[in-house]
């Protein structure tokens, strides 16, 4: 019995650990191609062997996704070989450091965006004319709480960006739904990943408390993430397009 996906190419950003490797990962057992984005050669290459174990097909492309000439030119290379792309997981992003407002440097908030929203239009748009030769083409990206509350103290630049992504996905939703190009974005809240690792080992009492403000009292993880992103891209979410899906266990409503 064929696998419900295969034959289909998936293209997964910031993909060579935490999330966004479980996330290929996951697309890989459902039966996808997978294409792992990212900036460290030697890691993306141990992943593609990792997956390749579990009898994943994957290929690794390392290029920036805040790079416009990069994107555009790994994107055709990716759609040009597979002859269409079925699903692009706008995972890369981050926080980028923390500044307020006042001291902030041009700089510092263009690399922020640059990040978190530049990636997903440069990426989205450079996929658009293979992902309309896919099946059940579509694309899925990554916002966060701070979309909604602006974010911490230094983290409002990222909080900005992040709204973008909620306004980026509905534009492209309204956008792309003529070629049945569905676009829908997930929010992750608190996500037991290497991310934490140094608060974890400084400050094990500080990150013991996170908990206290999810509802359902842990951090999520990776595997958690990767299943609905899985059931975005697949065929049971066939009429569902312009969401984001909160996966923090009720933190956005912070208790």
């Amino acid at each position: 019995m064929k696998n419900k996906s295969e034959n289909k190419v998936a293209v997964v950003t910031g993909a060579t650990g935490g999330i966004g490797f479980e996330v290929a990962k996951r697309l890989g057992h459902d039966g996808y191609t997978v294409i792992l984005n990212g900036i460290e050669d030697e890691v993306g290459a141990e992943r593609v062997a990792e997956l390749s174990k579990e009898g994943i097909t994957a290929e690794y492309y390392g290029f920036d996704v805040t790079n416009e000439d990069e994107v555009n030119k790994n994107i055709k290379a990716i759609g040009d070989k597979y002859g269409k792309i079925d699903v692009v997981v706008n995972n890369a992003g981050g926080l980028g450091g923390r500044s307020r407002f006042e001291e902030m440097t041009t700089e510092f908030y263009r690399k922020v965006m640059a990040l978190n929203l530049d990636s997903v239009f440069f990426m989205s748009r450079a996929a658009i004319p293979y992902l309309k030769k896919g099946e059940d083409p579509t694309i899925i990206n990554y916002t966060s709480n701070a979309g909604w509350n602006a974010g911490g103290p230094g983290a409002g630049i990222y909080g900005t960006s992040k709204a973008g992504v909620h306004a980026i996905t509905r534009a492209l939703a309204k956008d792309l739904a003529e070629y049945g190009i569905r676009v829908n974005a997930v929010s992750p809240g608190t996500i037991d990943t290497p991310f934490h690792a140094q608060i974890k080992s400084t400050k094990p009492e500080v990150f013991a408390s996170w908990k206290n403000n999810i509802l359902l009292g842990r951090l999520g993880q990776p595997e958690e993430v990767a299943s609905v992103v899985s059931f975005l891209a697949g065929r049971d979410a066939s009429f569902i397009t312009a969401e984001t899906i909160q996966i923090g266990g009720g933190q956005a409503l912070g208790i």
